[in-house]
C-alpha cells in the first residue's frame, strides 16, 4: 500500500512508482466520498456552497498519460453518481478554476504536477470558489483514502447515463480574459514578443489572444511534449537561461514563459535576464495601482519580498503574509479586499479575476503595462529601483533526504542563528521553515519543500553579491547537518 499524502498543493508522486492507475483511482474515490459527504450543504442556505451544482470539472496537463488519469478520475466520480465535466484536451489549471466558478460547480480536479520534472504527475483538488483546497479539506480527503471500495464506470456508460460530459473548458476562460484585459492598448504597439510555453498547457493561447493586434508574436515549445524537452517546466532563472538567450539574440521586447499547467509566469527582459517572481508581482501590483487605478490589500507568502512591503507602505495598503502555498493566499483573497496576491515563483492573482494564479492573464497584463506607459520593461524597472531601491532575490533548491531535513529543522529550532555573515539577526519567523531577517533588512530562509525531496534556500539583499553569499551560507549549514 503506497503512501498517498497531500503536500503544499495536492498530491504529487513519480509516475509508475506511486502515481499509478490504481492509486489515482483510490484518490478519486476518496474525493468522491468527500464530495458525497458534503452534498447536504448544497441545500443549506447558511452554507457557503448553497445553490452550487452537485458536479465537478476535471482537467489535465500535457504530462505522460495525464489524459488517461483525467478519464479514470471522471469515471470514478461518475460511478459515484457525481456529474462530471471532463476537459476535451490539455488544460491550464486556471481554466479549471474558471469553469468551476462560471458553472457554479461544487469543485474540480486538476491532473498536474505543475512545475515538477516530467517523471512526476499529481492531483489538485479545487474548491467551489476556484482555488486549491485548504488543509482542512485535503486532510478530510486523506482520511477517506482506502476507506471504501473504488467504484468505476466505463466512459461510454457514464456518457450514456449523462453523468459524464466532455467539452472544451479553455475557450470560455480565454473569452473571459479578453473581457478583463484591455487588449485595445495592444492594438498598435508593434511589440516583438517571445512566448515559451515550456511544452505545457499554455500551448499557443497567449499568441491567440494577441491575434488582431500588430504585435509580432513567436511561440516556442508550444506543442505537447510529455518530457518538456528534457527540462522541468518551471519558469525560473536557471531553466529559462536558454530562452533568455533567444530573447536577446532575436531582439525581442519581452519574453514570457508559462509553467507546466500555465498558472505561473516567467518574464525575460530584452537583455535576456530572467526576472524573479517577486519582480513580476511588483510590476503587476504597480500596474493595478498606478495604471488601472485600483485599490486593495496585498498578500504574499513568508518568502515574499521587502520591496512589496515598501510599496505597500508608500500607498498605505494593508499587507498580509501566509505560509508557502497558494491555497493560503486564496484563503486571504476570499476573506479580505485584496488587490494582488502572489508568491515568489511567479504565481499571481489580481482583483476582479480568480482567487487563483493565472500565467496567461499575467502575461497579458505585463504587456498592457508596457503599452500603457509606452516604456520598455527595462525602463519601468529602472524607475522602480530609483523610487524604492534595489532588491535582489536568490533561491537554491538542494536535494536533501527526509531524515536530514528533519535534523536541520530540529537544529534550527534548538539553536537558531543570532548572527549571519557579520550582521545580527533581528527577526526570526518559524511558522513555515525558518526565515532570518538581518539588521539591514536582508534575509535568509531555509524551508523543506512540501512536494519534493528538497530543501529550499532563499535570500534577499540589496545587491546580488550579498544575496549569493547568504544562499551559500545556508547551503554550507545544510550540508553539515
Amino acid at each position: 500500500m503506497s503512501l498517498i499524502k497531500f503536500g503544499t498543493d495536492g498530491w504529487r508522486a513519480v509516475i509508475s512508482e506511486d502515481f499509478t492507475f490504481e492509486n489515482v483511482k483510490i484518490v478519486a474515490q476518496a474525493i468522491a466520498d468527500y464530495v458525497k459527504s458534503q452534498k447536504k450543504k448544497l441545500k443549506k442556505k447558511n452554507s457557503e456552497v448553497f445553490g452550487r451544482k452537485y458536479a465537478l470539472v476535471v482537467g489535465y496537463d500535457t504530462r505522460f498519460l495525464s489524459e488517461k488519469y483525467g478519464e479514470l478520475i471522471s469515471c470514478v466520480l461518475a460511478a459515484n453518481g457525481i456529474k462530471t465535466l471532463l476537459a476535451s484536451g490539455p488544460t491550464p489549471t486556471p481554466s479549471v478554476s474558471f469553469s468551476i466558478r462560471k458553472r457554479r460547480f461544487f469543485g474540480g480536479v486538476m491532473v498536474t504536477a505543475s512545475h515538477n520534472p516530467a517523471r512526476y504527475n499529481g492531483i489538485k483538488y479545487k474548491c467551489h470558489f476556484g482555488a486549491s483546497a485548504g488543509k482542512d479539506i485535503t486532510d478530510k480527503i486523506e482520511l477517506l483514502l482506502y476507506k471504501s471500495k473504488v467504484q468505476f464506470m466505463d466512459k461510454k456508460q457514464a456518457i450514456a447515463k449523462k453523468l459524464l460530459e466532455t467539452t472544451d473548458i479553455v475557450l470560455p476562460h480565454l473569452a473571459a480574459i479578453k473581457k478583463y484585459a484591455r487588449l485595445d492598448l495592444l492594438k498598435k504597439t508593434g511589440f516583438k514578443i517571445l512566448i515559451d510555453s515550456m511544452n505545457g498547457a499554455g500551448a499557443k493561447y497567449i499568441e491567440g489572444l494577441l491575434q488582431g493586434t500588430n504585435n509580432k508574436v513567436t511561440t516556442i515549445n508550444g506543442a505537447r511534449d510529455a518530457y518538456f524537452g528534457g527540462r522541468a517546466p518551471e519558469p525560473n532563472e536557471g531553466i529559462l537561461e536558454s530562452t533568455g538567450k533567444i530573447v536577446k539574440k532575436g531582439r525581442f521586447a519581452v519574453g514570457l514563459a508559462t509553467d507546466g499547467d500555465a498558472d505561473r509566469l516567467g518574464v525575460m527582459l530584452p537583455s535576456g535576464k530572467v526576472l524573479s517572481g517577486h519582480k513580476v508581482m511588483t510590476l503587476l501590483l504597480l500596474y493595478m495601482l498606478e495604471d488601472r487605478g485600483m485599490k486593495g490589500g496585498v498578500v504574499q507568502t513568508i518568502c515574499g519580498t521587502a520591496l512589496i512591503d515598501k510599496i505597500s507602505r508608500a500607498y498605505s495598503l494593508k499587507t498580509y503574509e501566509t505560509s508557502v502555498g497558494f491555497k493560503y493566499i486564496a484563503d486571504v483573497i476570499n476573506k479580505k479586499d485584496i488587490l494582488v496576491g502572489g508568491e515568489e515563483t511567479g504565481g499571481i492573482a489580481v482583483k476582479g479575476w480568480l482567487p487563483e494564479r493565472d500565467g496567461i492573464l499575467s502575461a497579458i497584463l505585463i504587456l498592457e503595462m508596457m503599452a500603457k506607459r509606452k516604456q520598455s520593461l527595462t525602463e519601468i524597472l529602472k524607475k522602480i529601483d530609483a523610487s524604492y531601491g534595489t532588491y535582489v532575490y536568490k533561491r537554491l533548491d538542494l536535494r536533501l533526504r527526509r531524515d536530514k531535513k528533519k535534523r536541520l529543522l530540529s537544529a534550527l529550532k534548538k539553536k537558531p542563528f543570532r548572527k549571519i555573515l557579520e550582521k545580527s539577526v533581528v527577526t526570526i519567523k518559524s511558522y513555515d521553515g525558518f526565515k532570518f531577517i538581518r539588521s539591514d533588512g536582508s534575509w535568509l530562509m531555509l524551508r523543506p519543500s512540501g512536494t519534493e525531496p528538497k530543501l529550499r534556500i532563499y535570500s534577499e539583499a540589496r545587491n546580488e553579491k550579498e544575496a549569493l553569499r547568504l544562499v551559500e551560507f545556508g547551503k554550507k549549514f545544510a550540508l553539515k547537518i
